[in-house]
């Protein structure tokens, strides 16, 4: 009998030491846990993805948020002047394959070639940089373009300032704050995310609705915020627009593409002076 319960102890502390004694994964067990790893990993990309791009619109929304203030900050020191806008390059005819003449304009609010430029002097001299010395505002976050020659310089600007102010480039643009009537400020933009492309002075030329040429893109929006772009405007606020054709560039001076590409040209404007010409 003392035997037995001998044996039965023995057996007992065996199962204890046993069951206290952690069990490996097997290979299936591991080969399942990386698939569900996989897995969950594959939808999750997507979503990252897109909060990423969210993220860099709203980065690029507040650039041009701070843009719209300085200047309001510059109207309110010139006795209600715009800043300056002097466009730096030109083409002879529609749909001309010539490249644009290098002129560069330093009285403006921001001078200088944004593929050409290797260095942020010409943002610095520009006639906003007072009221906001940060280089990064006058750059989107989704921009990857770099300066020609250098592909592995970034550009210092993705901006452009719409002909209706202060161009004098331009026929009819609005010279002061308080002449924007029509559009309203609340209706006029100003800033606009510009084609890599296409970008060359700081200003983005667009045609009036009534002009002979409104069916022709002169400087071509952005489309690299989920197809879309950025725009601020003359009160002050920020929008984002979802464009119904890609913008891809095909020459200085070009017809839309598309019935939808020509809705997206029609609609930004509507959002100018109406009576603007070059």
């Amino acid at each position: 009998m003392a035997d037995y319960f001998v044996a039965v102890r023995m057996r007992k502390k065996f199962q204890c030491r046993n069951s206290a004694t952690p069990q490996a994964f097997t290979l299936i067990e591991l080969l399942v846990v990386v698939a569900i790893i996989a897995i969950l990993a594959a939808m999750l990309l997507p979503t990252l993805s897109r909060a990423k791009i969210y993220a860099q619109s709203l980065g690029c929304l507040n650039n041009l948020k701070q843009l719209e203030l300085c200047c309001h900050l510059y109207s309110s020191d010139y006795n209600d002047f715009l800043p300056p806008n002097q466009a730096g390059g030109f083409v002879s005819a529609p749909s001309s394959t010539n490249s644009p003449s290098v002129v560069t304009n330093v009285n403006s609010w921001c001078p200088g070639i944004a593929p050409m430029d290797a260095t942020p002097d010409n943002v610095k001299i520009g006639l906003l940089f007072p009221y906001n010395s940060s280089l990064a505002i006058y750059h989107c976050p989704s921009d990857k373009s770099t300066v020609n020659g250098l592909p592995n310089l970034s550009r210092t600007r993705s901006y452009c300032m719409e002909i209706s102010l202060n161009c004098d480039d331009a026929l009819n643009t609005f010279r002061k704050y308080t002449e924007i009537k029509n559009p309203t400020p609340s209706g006029l933009f100003v800033f606009v995310d510009t084609q890599e492309d296409d970008i060359w002075d700081g200003t983005f030329g667009i045609f009036s609705p009534t002009s002979y040429w409104s069916d022709f893109w002169l400087d071509l929006a952005a489309d690299r915020h989920n197809r879309g772009a950025n725009l601020s405007f003359a009160d002050g606020h920020v929008e984002h627009w979802k464009w119904k054709a890609p913008k891809n560039f095909q020459g200085s001076f070009w017809p839309a593409n598309s019935d939808d590409d020509a809705d997206d040209l029609h609609r930004l404007q509507q959002c100018v002076k109406p009576d603007v010409t070059w």
